[in-house]
């Protein structure tokens, strides 16, 4: 019985061998050039079989599996935060805020409810921060979400980032009075319910009527939350009604505009509307009123004048006129 493994010899001018287990006969690896001496081919066969029997039991002995144990070798890792402890998610939770940076959907809602009722329920006394980045979606999971912020016992301060469309200008605005905030370069959009409906004609009526159902709810909400009366609501939610940040301000959506006052960061573009006027108009009265006191005399010049009997002011510039534009006689 032949074997057909081949090992190398220690050096690299000795030639590989093949060992035959049914005699005790070495064939060089080429068997077409025979030795010129058989007894001395015979010995450096015998000590070539030797040298192949120690480096086959090297070979053996520093295998894998026979010299190293892997669970041995391999040293435990150092204590790794856990990727829970890594999470964005739980991260913003510890600080008490919850996210909403997609659509409005059953599984979105699902876990902002989620959060909500979890931040209420360990301090109903810290405020919860509601971050809103969402182009609107489902009604009835924005209704979800707004009826979990009105029942927490804890304030619910929400904060525009990016867009607050449809019914993510609704969740923007049921936040707590007082705590609804924009920051400067997002937008906020209304409009009225939008939906598609096929089927028979029963089937349609049904869907549209659920939807002015919708309409009515949603639009009666706003009419609490700004102020407006149900008419002007109704007007500005025909269509898709755009607003930045000041606007949704002076609308009643939100009640500040996050760093409002530095021109570095919330200076409105040009084909923007200007900040609230009551800010102007006391700027303007500030500016107006430096300007009178720096026409006005000094209080060392009015002294003077009423210690030396002279005239008042008003008789002094009277004079000055008359000297200027004499009467005719």
């Amino acid at each position: 019985m032949s074997c057909s493994l081949a090992f190398a010899g220690p050096s690299s001018s000795t030639p590989v061998t093949f060992f035959d287990h049914g005699s005790n006969h070495f064939e060089p690896h080429s068997p077409s050039v025979p030795p010129t001496n058989p007894c001395r081919s015979w010995n450096q066969s015998r000590r070539r079989s030797l040298q192949v029997k120690a480096l086959k039991g090297l070979v053996v002995r520093r295998t894998l599996s026979s010299n190293w144990d892997l669970s041995a070798a391999v040293k435990p890792s150092p204590s790794l935060p856990r990727f829970e402890e890594l999470d964005t998610t739980n991260m913003l939770l510890r600080q008490r805020i919850v996210f909403l940076g997609s659509q409005v959907d059953d599984t979105t809602a699902d876990f902002v409810i989620s959060q909500l009722l979890l931040l209420d329920a360990e301090d109903s006394n810290k405020d919860i921060k509601l971050f809103i980045n969402s182009p609107g979606g489902s009604i009835t999971a924005g209704m979800g979400i707004y009826d979990t912020m009105k029942l927490c016992k804890a304030d619910v301060s929400t904060i525009c980032m990016g867009v607050a469309a449809s019914m993510g200008a609704f969740l923007l605005a049921a936040g707590t009075k007082g705590k609804r905030y924009c920051m400067p370069n997002s937008r906020v959009m209304i409009h009225q319910p939008y939906g598609a409906s096929g089927g028979s004609v029963t089937d349609f009526a049904i869907r549209l009527r659920e939807m002015g159902y919708h309409r009515s709810k949603l639009n009666k909400i706003l009419s609490r939350i700004t102020g407006k009366p149900l008419q002007q609501i109704d007007q500005a939610t025909e269509c898709d009604n755009f607003m930045s940040a000041w606007e949704a301000k002076e609308y009643g959506l939100v009640d500040a505009v996050i760093d409002d006052g530095k021109p570095g960061l919330v200076a409105p573009p040009v084909d923007a509307n200007a900040p609230p006027m009551p800010k102007l108009l006391g700027l303007c009265q500030a500016i107006e009123a430096r300007t009178v006191a720096k026409d006005l005399p000094s209080e060392h010049t009015l002294f003077r004048k009423a210690n030396a009997g002279g005239q008042s002011v008003d008789s002094d510039r009277g004079t000055q006129q008359e000297k200027q534009n004499p009467a005719s006689v």
